[in-house]
């Protein structure tokens, strides 16, 4: 069934007038009145409502049914990215949305080649945000995982919260995995270096920060495939997968 991210409010009996990008989407997949999808706002669970008018740039729907499914992770996970070229973030934010991340804070590192103004940062904000609902759309999420505003590095391993923050490193010592076989489920910051990794000071810096360095493997992966892995890995350790 084909499901729909409506930011509206949403109430069993209630017709919706769908937004026009929903209508258009509805028009391409040839659905007609009848025809039963799923809408869902993002604040929990998801409605089955049923189509009643549909033309090429219009939509209408009547919400029938309630149900408070999720596929949220029982923990919450944070990936902190530093900035990748090209569209390599947006790859990075719709495979995490698939694997249950529930907040994206993308970070400016040393060796990060791509330099955001403040104007390139609303419209970049805008993009990822729509990355995110397609991805829930397509993933069965009911939530929408959180895309925050950049932020300098030594700015974020400098802010003190009770969250775990794990920096991945080639160098560390230990393994993910086997830390996780160790620790309870729990939430969790995912700390990625930029193509070129970060560099020794700013490892040494959040060291000193208290964040935790630990490996992935033996071998060095790209910072598109990183976070992923380890997403991958700690739901696979905990229990989730």
């Amino acid at each position: 069934m084909p499901r729909f991210y409506c930011p509206i409010p949403l109430a069993i009996g209630a017709t919706l007038t769908l937004p026009e990008t929903i209508a258009h989407h509805i028009h391409v997949l040839r659905m007609a009145p009848g025809d039963t999808v799923t809408v869902f706002n993002g604040e929990g669970g998801e409605y089955t409502a049923i189509l009643h008018a549909v033309e090429k740039k219009r939509a209408a729907a009547e919400i029938k049914a309630f149900s408070p499914r999720e596929a949220e992770l029982p923990y919450s996970v944070t990936v902190a990215q530093a900035l990748p070229e090209g569209s390599k973030i947006d790859w990075i934010i719709e495979k995490a949305v698939e694997l249950g991340a529930g907040t994206f804070q993308p970070i400016a590192a040393q060796r990060c080649v791509v330099r955001l103004s403040a104007e390139r940062v609303a419209k970049k904000l805008d993009h990822w945000r729509g990355i995110v609902a397609a991805a829930a759309e397509q993933s069965g999420r009911n939530r929408l995982m959180h895309v925050a505003e950049p932020v300098d590095f030594h700015h974020w391993v400098g802010q003190q919260n009770l969250h775990a923050r794990i920096m991945l490193s080639p160098r560390a010592g230990q393994s993910l995995s086997d830390w996780a076989r160790h620790h309870p489920p729990q939430a969790v910051a995912l700390l990625i270096g930029p193509e070129g990794g970060f560099s020794e000071q700013e490892e040494n810096a959040a060291v000193a920060q208290g964040v935790l360095p630990l490996s992935i493997g033996p071998r060095v992966l790209r910072t598109e495939t990183a976070a992923l892995a380890a997403l991958a890995a700690l739901n696979a350790v905990w229990g989730e997968i």
